[in-house]
């Protein structure tokens, strides 16, 4: 499997246990291997070779795990499928946001300049690659990160001061590594609960949200090859 890896252009992070799961019985790999971020392995969708890697929840995994990827296989893209919670009003419940920029929303400085403090951990996705005609119900959008599940209480917070219609725990953190190292990346989340103002559908019910996460999972990877053949004609 080594010898293989090492020709590998395409890295996939799943985060979520549970969206890492689906992904497993989805694609049903032959051979799961390990390494201190995460498990991966490899399969083949559509002709493209494609190396999927456990890079697990929260900000601190996803920026290790992406730096890691990077150091070891050197891709030419990162990828980054799973869910997200949307905003009611701001978004739709099963639609797929193309992530063209990030921020950290639970980033609080007290003691300086609070807006510097937030811009500095943004982060941008070029992906001018990709023509202007999407996979039906997606669309190019921000997202915002916490570690943390959506609050209730952060709705104006999130649509208004940051303008964003949707978040998660780990999009800002792999996007701000892919900056940092110059590497081109590929962020697809599909909005799995929906927030309102006044509570959240998934709040307290975890099992709702694992009901909807193999759907979304088997979306996000029958799309990818659309996105992996824009990026190949690119290059």
């Amino acid at each position: 499997m080594a010898k293989k890896v090492e020709l590998l252009s395409f890295v996939v992070l799943i985060s979520a246990n549970s969206e890492w799961q689906a992904a497993l019985d989805i694609l049903q790999p032959l051979d799961v291997a390990s390494s201190p971020p995460g498990d991966w392995f490899v399969s083949r969708i559509q002709g493209f070779v494609l190396l999927f890697f456990h890079s697990g929840w929260g900000k601190t995994r996803s920026a290790a795990a992406t730096q890691y990827v990077i150091d070891r296989w050197k891709p030419d893209l990162v990828i980054n499928l799973g869910t997200c919670g949307g905003l009611e009003g701001f978004t739709v419940l099963g639609e797929t946001l193309l992530v063209t920029n990030t921020v950290m929303y639970d980033v609080v400085e007290r003691m300086g300049n609070r807006q510097l403090a937030v811009d500095y951990y943004r982060g941008s996705l070029n992906i001018d690659w990709i023509g202007d005609e999407l996979p039906a119900n997606t669309r190019r959008s921000p997202l915002a990160s916490a570690d943390q599940d959506i609050d209730f209480q952060n709705f104006s917070v999130l649509s208004e001061e940051f303008a964003v219609p949707a978040a998660d725990w780990e999009s800002s953190a792999i996007a701000w590594v892919l900056n940092a190292n110059n590497v081109p990346g590929l962020i697809l989340r599909s909005v799995s609960d929906i927030i309102t103002p006044i509570g959240s559908e998934t709040d307290n019910n975890h099992l709702l949200w694992r009901s909807r996460v193999k759907g979304i999972m088997q979306k996000l990877l029958e799309v990818l090859p659309f996105y992996l053949e824009e990026f190949s004609k690119a290059r």
